[in-house]
């Protein structure tokens, strides 16, 4: 046999680059950037970190120009091969039927499973912070009376600071992909991009452990963002029918052991999150769809439906029993607006551009917020890249919240009856006998329960300078504290921040009008939330059905809408939404919807990575372990090019086999002699591919003997013989759109012989972006 053929000789860099890297960064830098902005690095460094002595330097120089090389793809497009086609063709109606039944077992399980870790959550939240806010409200009515009331900050701010400290420890030491919301993430993965350890058991645990101390801990944050991330680790989970962190497999649901598979399912855990989080079924789906998900069909809908419907479910009927009315099933989600009174606040014509306005104001704030979170999180990643140095930095800020919350309280003299209040823990401080101290009601207490009380407190209960004192401070702590390395959400923050200047703007304008009837401050509070959190987030559609649902009214669904439209463009006119913010902070290879609009001069011979590793239809196997042994290279896909022993034809495109799949056929010594060429190979079933799915065994760990170097092996029957292939002279907009409908990973590049010329990846496409001056070509590096 002649010696092994390349096409073209070396590597195309497929998932590599053929970029230089950056000047500016060290290769101990290379360890830790990104690792802040909530992202974990890839296991193979991490193995690497450990063998090296850790270094850390001061200051990690990072570009938001970048595009990271650690984030692999995810196998979107199944590999039809001869065990795929064979399997599928043996499936008959019935069995088909059975497969269909089982994908709604597995959306039922989500949901029900999905309810009971937001019923844990609350309960356990509901507890642990009504015994702090007791203790501490003990201590300062003693301390009131006798003097000493720095006793009482001290002891405020340190219970704080303890239970964040653990919240932090945990994200920080054990599993960093478990900071923040987890949205960023979740959408990441749901686009095709592989974060590591985002959907594993052990980073569910640490969410949810993590979003407990955090809300405890008294930080300017929500408990509903990480429940999407939480019902995304969930369905990853049951979908495939084991744990891979726990090394069990129940040997059920074997056929869904594939990306595509489980990337529909995790759409589904996403949307009973929010549903959850917010009694909004609707709402949950229409979030999965509009922020989420990729990819999307009818089919998919209703499915992700059920699984929100009976996540609301769930959590209604377990939270009713444990507030003890069984039947009365009146907490639909973690969290309840309450119902607003048609009759007091029903809206005119004349407040149309009233609402317009404070879209308007909700979009500018959106967008400073935004604006100073990155640069927060640009300094963080420089700066602050140890775990020591995050866990330090969350103990301050929940020392900070604790004292300015403190203070503004102490220095507060809005003064209000006790009588009628619906305030859980009302604090007496300086007030006469029978009232409390309203600047308390924001402050001293949970997030959610200080949305509630600015949406339904009658007029009259808040100072205006207890209003905006309150909107500032809190504002900049919000900003502050997303980012932090503890698992938290920006939900509940920006609705308390807009609820706060809402109610502030309803009780201006009801000085003007004179009291008119329509100026009910509590409608105002309810759009200045839409208004704040539109802006920030930029969610539109399924943050509209998301407050409906939430208030019980749909009456306001037109003027949400109009505000949600107007922060959105408003929003979108300064800076990008906060997810995709931290989505680029991250260096993450996104794919949008569509291609930048200026990049049709571009064809696929100028973006494609050249040359290509191929492999020949029968190849020695001391070749293929060579080839994925290579160090230089990471590819996860190699063309496969007829065996021509006539070197002067050409080698044309005969099908595309994986790394993953190459990796199962050494493990299983799926080859034979060179001298037995005619003997039958091994039968490989798609179970044994599955068996390995999603954590393929490095080629390091699998042995060749010498002997065995020189064996063949066969690839026909486990490539993809009709891979998705495009001329070099295809238009990249093209190129992109046929990438990113399809979910794929590889896309060859063959010129008008079908000879392999080149190969697309997700790099590829990502690095071309429309910054300010045009179209701009990032540089890869491995950040």
């Amino acid at each position: 046999m002649p010696a092994p053929s390349f096409c073209q000789g070396l590597q195309h860099a497929q998932e590599m680059t053929h970029f230089p890297f950056s000047p500016q960064l060290t290769s101990s830098s290379f360890l830790r950037i990104g690792q802040l902005s909530n992202v974990d690095l890839n296991e193979d460094i991490r193995e690497l970190e450990t063998e090296l002595p850790r270094q850390h330097p001061n200051e990690i120089p990072h570009n938001e120009k970048l595009l990271s090389l650690k984030y692999e793809s995810l196998d979107y497009d199944n590999s039809e091969n001869q065990l795929f086609l064979e399997e599928e063709r043996r499936i008959n109606h019935t069995a088909f039927r059975t497969v269909e039944i089982k994908r709604w077992v597995i959306c039922a399980m989500i949901g029900i499973l999905t309810g009971l870790v937001a019923c844990f959550i609350d309960i356990v939240v509901e507890n642990l912070a009504g015994l702090k806010y007791r203790v501490v409200k003990g201590n300062i009515d003693k301390f009131t009376e006798k003097g000493g009331l720095s006793f009482s900050l001290l002891l405020w701010a340190t219970l704080n600071a303890s239970v964040v400290m653990v919240g932090s420890v945990i994200v920080a030491f054990i599993e960093p992909v478990a900071a923040g919301s987890g949205i960023p993430q979740i959408k990441c993965y749901l686009n095709g991009v592989k974060i590591p350890h985002v959907v594993r058991l052990k980073t569910l645990v640490i969410k949810v452990c993590g979003v407990i101390l955090s809300v405890v801990g008294g930080l300017a944050v929500g408990k509903e963002g990480p429940m999407i991330h939480s019902g995304a680790v969930i369905a990853a989970g049951i979908s495939q029918g084991r744990s891979t962190s726990l090394k069990r497999d129940f040997k059920i649901f074997e056929y869904f052991r594939r990306d595509t598979e489980k990337r529909d399912f995790v759409s589904a855990g996403a949307a009973a999150g929010v549903s959850a989080a917010f009694g909004a079924p609707v709402g949950g789906v229409l979030f999965s769809l509009e922020e989420g998900a990729s990819f999307w069909n009818q089919f998919l809908t209703w499915r992700i439906f059920f699984a929100s419907m009976i996540s609301t479910f769930t959590l209604n009927s377990v939270l009713s029993v444990y507030h003890g009315n069984a039947w009365d099933l009146s907490s639909p989600g973690l969290i309840n607006f309450g119902r607003f009174d048609n009759e007091k606040m029903g809206y005119t014509i004349q407040e149309i551009p009233i609402f317009i306005f404070m879209g308007v104001v909700g979009g500018i704030l959106g967008a400073l917020f935004n604006a100073l979170n990155y640069w927060l999180t640009m300094f963080r990643i420089r700066y602050i890249h140890r775990p020591c140095l995050q866990v330090v930095e969350a103990m301050l800020v929940a020392a900070v919240t604790a004292t300015v919350g403190f203070v503004m309280i102490y220095c507060s003299r809005d003064c209000q009856p006790i009588q009628g209040s619906t305030v859980a823990y009302p604090l007496q401080l300086f007030c006469a006998d029978g009232e409390y101290n309203s600047m308390a009601t924001a402050f001293f207490n949970t997030p959610e329960k200080s949305v509630v009380n600015l949406f339904h407190d009658p007029p009259g209960s808040y100072n205006p300078m207890t209003l905006g004192m309150f909107t500032l401070m809190y504002f900049f702590l919000a900003c502050w504290t997303y980012g932090l390395t503890v698992s938290a959400g920006v939900f509940i923050p920006s609705l308390l921040i807009g609820a706060a200047w809402g109610r502030l703007f309803g009780i201006s304008l009801s000085y003007l009008t004179k009291g008119s009837i329509w100026a009910d401050p509590g409608k105002y509070a309810l759009m200045g939330a839409a208004a704040q959190l539109g802006g920030i987030v930029r969610m539109t559609l399924s943050l509209t059905v998301i407050m409906m649902e939430a208030t019980g009214n749909v009456t306001y669904g037109f003027p949400i809408m109009l505000v949600l439209m107007t922060a959105k463009i408003v929003g979108d006119y300064f800076v990008e939404g906060l997810y995709d913010m931290h989505i680029q902070l991250q260096s993450v290879p996104f794919l949008h919807w569509e291609a930048p609009v200026t990049s049709h001069s571009l064809t696929a011979r100028e973006v494609m990575s050249a040359p290509v590793t191929c492999l020949r239809r029968i190849e020695r196997v001391g070749t293929v372990v060579d080839i994925l042994s290579d160090t230089s290279s990471n590819h996860n896909g190699f063309p496969v090019v007829e065996s021509n022993p006539d070197a002067s034809q050409v080698a044309g495109l005969r099908g595309l086999i994986l790394r993953s799949q190459l990796i199962v056929l050494l493990k299983h010594k799926v080859f034979v002699e060179r001298a037995n060429l005619s003997l039958v190979q091994r039968r490989l079933k798609l179970k044994d591919f599955r068996d390995a799915y999603p954590r393929f065994p490095p080629i390091q760990s699998i042995h060749v003997s010498q002997d065995e170097r020189e064996c063949m092996i066969d690839l026909s029957e486990f490539m993809n013989p009709s891979p998705y292939t495009v001329p070099q002279e295809a238009s990249l907009p093209r190129v992109f759109k046929l990438f990113r409908a399809l979910g794929l990973r590889h896309l060859v590049v063959v010129d008008n012989r079908n000879e392999v010329v080149g190969m697309v990846t997700r790099k590829d496409l990502a690095r071309y972006r429309l910054g300010k001056e045009g179209l701009e070509e990032l540089s890869l590096a491995q950040t």
